[in-house]
């Protein structure tokens, strides 16, 4: 491994409520970032057509993900809407750290607590990992999910979620207030500076 080249490479952790744009914020970092992969997350969802094992996400049946998380396998991992499990393989995180790659992952504010939990235990994630809070005002909030077409039983139950989450955001190593997709995308730019410098 080249020192030099891993240590420039960082771990962004986004989380944020539904309608955040962590999702966007994501995708527009691999595609114009320096050199930013997405984190491959691990599922028991049955793919969907067109997905592909290894790049869209790692499927795995029931009986794999339960031998998985025997061995200790996961950084993180947690039930979806009580039908399905996903989780984050350490291996997914830290062999592409190690060599060099820089990583981009959103997850929920859990899956954020257990990354934070994965660091105390290994230097290499703790020095390459910051955590970004992606917040958005509350009546802002309810805009966008409208602007989504979500039902108004969802979109109160996402609203309780968020406020929850909010909760959470002094936690996070950096904070971005969303205004608009550009804006909150040079503060994600300026945010995987200041973590690139810490790291060096």
């Amino acid at each position: 491994m080249n020192e030099k080249t891993a240590s420039k490479s960082v771990l962004l952790v986004l989380a944020g409520p539904a309608g955040s744009g962590k999702t966007t914020l994501c995708e527009r970092m691999v595609e114009e970032g320096d050199d930013f992969s997405r984190v491959v997350t691990s599922t028991t969802r049955a793919p969907r057509p067109g997905a592909v094992n290894g790049r869209d996400y790692h499927f795995f049946s029931a009986e794999e993900f339960d031998q998985k998380l025997a061995e200790g396998a996961f950084l993180e991992w947690a039930w979806v809407h009580r039908k399905n499990r996903y989780g984050t393989l350490a291996s997914a995180v830290l062999e592409p750290l190690a060599a060099g790659r820089s990583l981009i992952i959103n997850v929920d504010v859990q899956g954020v607590e257990n990354f934070r939990a994965a660091a105390r235990e290994n230097p290499l994630l703790a020095r390459h990992m910051g955590t970004v809070y992606i917040d958005v005002p509350i009546d802002e909030l309810r805009v966008r999910l409208d602007g989504r077409g979500e039902t108004e039983a969802e979109i109160e139950r996402r609203m309780i979620t968020a406020e929850k989450e909010q909760q959470e955001r002094d936690k996070f190593d950096f904070v971005i207030t969303s205004s608009s997709k550009e804006a909150d995308f040079a503060e994600l730019l300026k945010i995987w500076r200041q973590v690139m410098a810490r790291v060096d």
